[in-house]
């Protein structure tokens, strides 16, 4: 136990000669004023409120630092003089009056807000011109107050910056709704332009500002606990779960999260977001408080150099400074920004004090202008102003409160509108939020209240107590949406459905959480609507129909099923397609090769036999006629009395009757695929039908069919019959009770799904508005349950359901289709199927027939050699390149000849090569 002791001594004992080397080697830089100038004494005035935190280690800072300056100029001595305000403006203002008038402060430092300096200003015109440094943590330009006067200097930057931070934490987590608590600044004034500020900011994120609370301060208050807490409770009880403390001392940021939790506000599913004004004082908080009562909060921090010598000589002259005046607070006596800021603008104040004094300027407003020339790096960072504010913007922290003590998680600048990665942990715990400007960043890992790790949703609609009440239809005619069964053994309700599976799905894509409980309601769907008007649902769900008339008085979701009115038919046979039953087998395209081919097989098959003179394919012309147009016509019944000789027809006609073959089985099948299908087709084919022969028609008597009817298809209304039931449409039917059922198309596939048999849908489909939701005018929930029904539909969830509904039907879908599935079957048979086949007849058949020709046409110039023999001797070169691509080695050239016509016959023997030719070409085809 001795061995840490000894350590600590020496710590201490090492210390203090290091405090002493620097108090020397600041000696050396003393300015000694020369013996004929005498000392010239400045006068400032501090206004501190002891009682807060802030208050104290300010008056401390600026106690050093004139302590420092004099020490380090004999020549500009300042008196400090200091006055306690205690929280109170209208003594912060009284005291500096009395500085003013009667102790001749030339500047005045410390605690004073822009509206208590204009309060002043009114008062005391003296005091007017007086130089006044506000060390006010938050500085704000209230809305309704005149331009900040050149003589009140702010040493913060514009609290319009760090709004922003706030609002880049609510845009990158993707909260919709915020609610902002303060403290006010000051006695006069609740409105010091926070709200205004942070609002404009939100709207630049896509968020809004949900409600804000205002609280006195906790020195003007006689019990400000019971304050707090009976405020908190009213807050606890809206939807939105995010809270931003905007403007705070230390003492209200305590009590304010010792109450939240208390009343269960620092559990899961809230968030708590702080301003510097508190998250820079957080080393001054105990241990015991952040584990116990702020565990997850999250805060913006302004970052400074705290690595540098003279910090780490300040800290060390401060905190033993502050443990001696504060020794209960001995513990956390470490200095904040606050402090650093009000050391740094004593030494501004101070210089230029001594410059005014030099030359000989000793004015206020030069005074003023003095100090905001100032230029200069400080233990803050840069001492520089602009438009009377420090013009170095603040670099934030965002904080992360874990445990005893907090954590830095990212970075946030206003010049960068967002938040920058600061370190990564490689633990795979990081998490990846948010977009700005195309970026993306890593944060570390955010512990939330209550211990979540998951980002909260930042909103609740309803509780766990009082949850919201939304209405279901209990009686309507198709219970596959909504069917609402109570089981008397156990008392319980019990709630089903296509509808309540495709809200609980939109429900948990919803970015917050949905407290609902599902009430069945036994009137009308109109009457449904009605209730969620008069507040007495806060939605309906169901097999509601979009109408124009009830977005009048409620609002509508993005509808999850599109949806028509159709009408339903009974079917009767179609007596005229089953006599043309056999035609509709194949195609129209399919019957026009199919007879091209035959013929085309026909007429080949008797060239190719001709040309080999085939006795059988003989005769005159009129016979040679007859005979090819009836071979084509017995060639597939093998009805001829011809004898093929030659192999090449043999191949076509064999290759031919293969593909019939192939052809006749498919039409077999097609046929009986025909024949065992329904013919049928509507009973009645449209409206116009109804209306003239004053038909009855059913509808659903629970909905708005039967209104609809009357009033946009001028039904009678006499002739309408109100259907309670699915069951009871059948015998309606049946009984001629109704000729025509009337649907939304989402109904009408149900009833088909179960009545396949004897129904169809007839006429054209009227469009409806489809199938939504309900909600009050103007809910939020509605634009928020719209988007995500646009998530879940793109997800092909309800696709799935919608065929899960549909699961019990053991029709084909076709028989659930419409008109036209029912009235015509299945369609004929085209040529794709057989086009290969089609392809390779087609080809052996033009090779047939050319053969054939030039067989006929051999034998024509043996008889009638009138052709010139150069012309034969190219076609022939020609005919067998095309068929052979073997050259032209075989054919001789010969000269051109000229001959008279009448010399032709006479020297036959001329003509023989080109004979030859011909044979050869003709050979090689066969």
């Amino acid at each position: 136990m001795r061995c840490p002791v000894i350590i600590i001594f020496f710590l201490g004992f090492f210390a203090t000669l290091i405090l002493e080397s620097k108090a020397t080697a600041d000696e050396k830089s003393i300015q000694y004023c020369p013996v004929n100038q005498r000392a010239v004494m400045g006068s400032v005035g501090g206004i501190f409120d002891q009682s807060s935190r802030v208050g104290k280690e300010q008056a401390i800072a600026v106690e050093m630092a004139v302590h420092d300056f004099n020490r380090w100029s004999h020549c500009s001595n300042l008196a400090l003089h200091s006055q306690d305000s205690k929280g109170n403006s209208a003594r912060a203002v009284s005291a500096v009056t009395e500085l003013v008038n009667k102790k001749q402060a030339q500047v005045i430092i410390g605690q004073l807000t822009l509206q208590e300096a204009t309060l002043l200003w009114d008062f005391d015109k003296v005091a007017k011109d007086i130089p006044v440094i506000s060390t006010v943590p938050t500085a704000t330009s209230p809305p309704f107050l005149p331009s900040q006067p050149p003589s009140f200097i702010r040493m913060t930057t514009d609290t319009t910056l760090q709004m922003q931070g706030i609002a880049a934490i609510i845009g990158q987590f993707r909260w919709r709704r915020v609610i902002a608590v303060y403290e006010h600044s000051n006695s006069f004034s609740a409105d010091s332009g926070l709200i205004t500020h942070l609002a404009d900011s939100l709207w630049a994120v896509e968020a809004g500002l949900e409600y804000y609370s205002a609280f006195p301060r906790v020195v003007s208050q006689t019990n400000p606990q019971k304050f707090i807490e009976e405020e908190l409770s009213k807050l606890r009880t809206k939807n939105i779960k995010v809270f931003t403390v905007l403007q705070a001392s230390l003492e209200f940021a305590v009590m304010l999260f010792e109450k939240a939790k208390k009343l269960g506000m620092m559990n899961k599913g809230y968030v708590w977001i702080v301003m510097s004004d508190v998250a820079n004082l957080l080393d001054s908080v105990q241990s015991s408080v952040l584990l116990n009562h702020m565990q997850g909060v999250i805060g913006l921090k302004t970052k400074y150099l705290d690595t540098s010598d003279s910090f780490r000589t300040f800290e060390l002259r401060f905190r033993r400074r502050y443990g001696s005046e504060y020794p209960e607070e001995e513990k956390h006596s470490s200095p904040s920004i606050y402090a650093l800021q009000a050391y740094d603008a004593t030494w501004a104040l101070a210089k230029a004090i001594q410059k005014s004094e030099k030359n000989g300027l000793q004015n206020s407003t030069n005074l003023g202008n003095s100090i905001l020339s100032s230029n200069f790096e400080g233990l803050s960072g840069i001492v520089s102003f602009k438009n009377g504010a420090l013009l170095q913007k603040p670099v934030y922290q965002l904080v992360n409160v874990i445990g005893k003590s907090y954590q830095e998680i990212a970075i946030w600048s206003p010049d960068e509108f967002g938040l920058s990665e600061d370190r990564i942990k490689g633990d795979g715990t990081n998490i990846r939020i948010g977009h700005e400007y195309g970026k993306t960043w890593d944060l570390g890992t955010i512990i939330w209240p209550g211990g979540q790790l998951a980002v909260p949703k930042g909103m609740e609609l309803g509780s766990t107590a009082k949850p919201l009440r939304i209405g279901v239809p209990a009686k309507g005619a198709f219970n596959q949406f909504v069917n609402v069964t109570f089981d008397q053994l156990s008392n319980e309700t019990t709630i089903t459905g296509f509808t309540i599976q495709v809200f609980d799905a939109v429900v948990k894509r919803l970015p917050y959480h949905l407290h609902y409980v599902l009430v069945p309601y036994s009137g009308s769907y109109d009457q449904m609507v009605d209730e969620v008007h008069n507040k007495s649902f806060y939605a309906a769900i169901g097999d509601i129909e979009i109408m124009a008339n009830r977005y009048e008085i409620a609002d509508f979701s993005q509808p999850y099923l599109d949806s028509g009115l159709v009408m339903v038919v009974a079917v009767k046979p179609d007596t005229i397609a089953t006599k043309i039953l056999v035609l509709k087998a194949f195609k129209l395209s399919m019957w026009t090769i199919m007879a091209a081919m035959t013929m085309y097989t026909g007429v080949t098959i008797w060239l190719y036999e001709h040309a080999n003179e085939n006795p059988d394919f003989g005769g005159t012309f009129p016979q040679n006629i007859r005979t090819m147009l009836w071979y084509s016509v017995t060639v597939l019944s093998f009805a001829n009395r011809e004898t093929i000789r030659s192999n090449l027809s043999r191949l076509v006609l064999q290759t031919w009757l293969f593909v019939t073959l192939v052809v006749t089985a498919c039409f077999t099948a097609s046929v009986t695929t025909l024949m065992t299908s329904p013919r049928n087709k509507p009973s009645i084919g449209d409206i116009d039908y109804l209306l003239a022969t004053n038909a009855p028609v059913g509808c659903n008597g629970n909905s708005f069919i039967d209104r609809f009817l009357i009033d946009a298809l001028h039904f009678r209304p006499e002739n309408i019959r109100k259907i309670g039931s699915l069951s009871e449409y059948p015998g309606k039917f049946e009984s001629g009770e109704i000729k025509a059922a009337f649907f939304v198309a989402p109904h009408a596939k149900i009833y088909l799904a179960e009545h396949c048999k004897g129904y169809t849908m007839a006429g054209p489909s009227i469009k409806l508005g489809g199938f939504g939701f309900v909600f009050q005018k103007g809910s939020p929930l509605a634009a928020d349950i719209s988007e995500a029904i646009l998530k879940v539909t793109q997800t092909g969830t309800i696709d799935e359901l919608e065929k899960h509904m549909f699961s019990f039907s053991t029709c084909s879908s076709s028989s659930t289709g419409g008109d036209h599935d029912q009235g015509q079957g299945p369609d004929g048979v085209g040529i794709e199927p057989f086009f290969v086949l089609f392809l390779v007849s087609g080809g052996l058949l033009a090779l047939a027939s050319l053969n054939a020709i030039l067989r006929l046409l051999k034998k024509h110039l043996a008889n009638h050699g009138f052709i010139n023999g150069r012309v034969l001797r190219w076609a022939s070169l020609l005919l067998a390149r095309a068929f052979t691509k073997s050259g032209t080695t075989l054919l001789r050239k010969t000269p051109i000849i000229q001959r008279p016509n009448n010399e032709i016959n006479m020297h036959r023997n001329e003509l023989e090569p080109d004979l030859r030719a011909i044979e050869l070409a003709t050979n090689v085809l066969s």
